[in-house]
């Protein structure tokens, strides 16, 4: 089943002689339970796409349709709900509440809906994130990569449609990021949650079966691997 499409995605900044094509008629498809990378250098519209893909900027032309909802078409308030509960970002930097402990900030997403978390679910993904003893601890009382851990589970604690993540090891060393890498091969492989990853780095990139090739706000190669 297709849980993302893009039809002729363009985002265009400026006018005249100005004008710059960030993206440029960009057009793909993820099926359920892929794990598919978009690779490219600084500057190539791999974070511009993403920005689109998330809801969070509007393109200048075309489609993004999101379990089977053409995003562009709802209402600010619709989407903006939409993208909580149907798309979980993780970021860079983290972007965690520094006032809120461990468990609030991963289930910050369910309380913005005034619900309350899955306990079981959130047992389990404590576990697979290695975050059972932190419960409590705030963001500052963490390492960079438990924070990406926390971000991580803030972006599946609803069990989205899709999973975007924006150079998720960046800001990570080498032993971290090889960890991290690994939980998002878990969530995929034995959750089967549907993840779609940028990164510059091509190592990064080998752990999803397929990558997306972007230059100069185009897709110029596609590949699929087997591991």
């Amino acid at each position: 089943m297709e849980v993302l499409r893009t039809e002729n995605l363009t985002k265009e900044y400026g006018n005249g002689d100005n004008r710059v094509v960030a993206l440029d008629h960009v057009s793909f498809s993820v099926e359920e339970g892929e794990f598919v990378t978009i690779l490219g250098p600084s500057g190539s519209g791999k974070s511009t796409l993403l920005h689109l893909l998330g809801g969070v900027d509007r393109p200048t032309e075309g489609k993004v349709f999101i379990a089977g909802e053409s995003i562009y078409d709802m209402k600010e308030n619709k989407l903006t709900a939409f993208r909580r509960q149907k798309i979980g970002q993780v970021y860079q930097f983290y972007n965690l509440i520094p006032v809120l402990n461990v468990e609030e900030n991963i289930c910050l997403p369910v309380l913005l809906d005034h619900k309350k978390a899955d306990r079981r679910f959130l047992g389990s993904l404590l576990k697979i994130l290695k975050l059972e003893d932190r419960l409590t601890h705030l963001p500052s009382e963490l390492s960079g990569g438990q924070q990406q851990r926390v971000a991580i589970g803030r972006a599946v604690i609803n069990r989205p449609e899709l999973i975007l993540a924006d150079e998720p090891t960046g800001n990570l060393d080498q032993k971290n990021s090889r960890e991290i890498m690994g939980l998002f091969r878990k969530l995929n492989e034995v959750y089967g949650q549907t993840i779609l990853l940028i990164t510059h780095d091509r190592q990064i990139a080998k752990n999803s079966r397929r990558i997306i090739v972007i230059e100069d706000g185009k897709i110029v190669k596609e590949m699929r691997r087997q591991r």
